[in-house]
């Protein structure tokens, strides 16, 4: 009896009659937070999760933001995620946030800063290193990281509340299938038109169609700019590593094709690029990262730093 360790599962080979049969043990159980649906907020929604990763010193701090458009989604997701980084040392935080059908704009977003504030607040109680945070997630979740990840710090010395005093930027942000821009306009241009008829770019700004969006577009353009995170991209902004499952044929041929389109993240590593802003593209068939294997492999490096070395 052979026995030959991999990621998930144990591949046990049985010598029987000159053949050899995979046997697959359970896959490990995932871990379960050290505290959970930690309000950071008052809506009921404004809840977090947190692993805590030994180590000597304050812990590095991954903060997961979970996709759904804005629409739907919860930070369970998270717990599929964790393990490879409390092994390293690395704590892990997942949120949730109002959605778009109650509450539109800014309230997603705003919510997921808040969530960041909060966990720097509570940094010396959760031996978190307050200097060492990145962010990450899938579409719309990747969508907010970014805009964390590129937006100016929302800090208020002055804020009454403690929660609103910390620094909202980053050391780092890996995404998946994100949009880089929700402006009509714009991600028509990159994609087709497509991708407007995805909801998330509607409800969005709290309109029932993209008819009803376009008819109000000047009454939401700020919002749909504001919350596009191309526009905030400047030469002082961290590391970014974008990947897309998709392909990059054009135009879009549907609604999901659009809202994850590769063309959206290689609109923001141009960008990046005539800027100097490190930023990996990683697109099957057409781009991968000569640096880093995979985004957990990324971010680990920008969170570890110097431990790694």
């Amino acid at each position: 009896m052979l026995r030959f360790a991999m990621p998930w599962v144990t591949v046990v080979l049985v010598l029987l009659t000159g053949q050899a049969y995979p046997v697959l043990a359970q896959r490990p159980k995932d871990p379960e937070p050290t505290h959970a649906n930690v309000a950071y907020g008052p809506h009921r929604r404004n809840v977090l999760d947190l692993w805590i990763a030994p180590g000597q010193g304050p812990r590095p701090l991954l903060v997961y933001i979970h996709g759904g458009g804005w629409v739907v989604g919860d930070k369970r997701g998270a717990k599929r995620m964790v393990r490879p980084f409390l092994q390293r040392g690395v704590s892990v935080a997942a949120i949730n946030y109002r959605l778009t059908g109650e509450h539109p704009l800014p309230a997603p977003v705003h919510d997921a800063a808040r969530a960041l504030q909060f966990l720097r607040w509570k940094a010396a109680a959760w031996n978190i290193d307050p200097k060492r945070i990145a962010v990450t997630g899938g579409s719309a979740g990747g969508c907010t990281s970014l805009w964390l990840a590129l937006h100016d710090d929302l800090a208020n010395p002055q804020a009454k509340d403690p929660v609103l005093r910390q620094s909202t930027r980053v050391v780092a942000a890996a995404v998946l299938g994100a949009q880089t821009a929700i402006d009509p306009p714009l991600v028509k241009s990159w994609v087709g038109p497509a991708i407007l008829q995805h909801r998330m770019i509607w409800m969005a700004v709290g309109e029932p169609d993209m008819a009803s969006a376009w008819k109000n577009y000047e009454k939401h353009r700020r919002l749909y700019r504001e919350f596009s995170p191309y526009y905030h991209l400047t030469k002082d902004d961290p590391p970014l590593f974008l990947s897309y499952n998709r392909d990059a044929g054009l135009p879009s041929r549907d609604a999901g094709h659009g809202i994850h389109h590769p063309v959206l993240g290689i609109k923001l590593k141009e960008k990046a690029d005539s800027l100097g802003v490190e930023c990996h593209l990683v697109v099957p068939k057409l781009a991968r990262c000569k640096h880093y294997r995979s985004a957990t492999e990324f971010l680990l490096d920008k969170l570890l730093g110097s431990e790694t070395r």
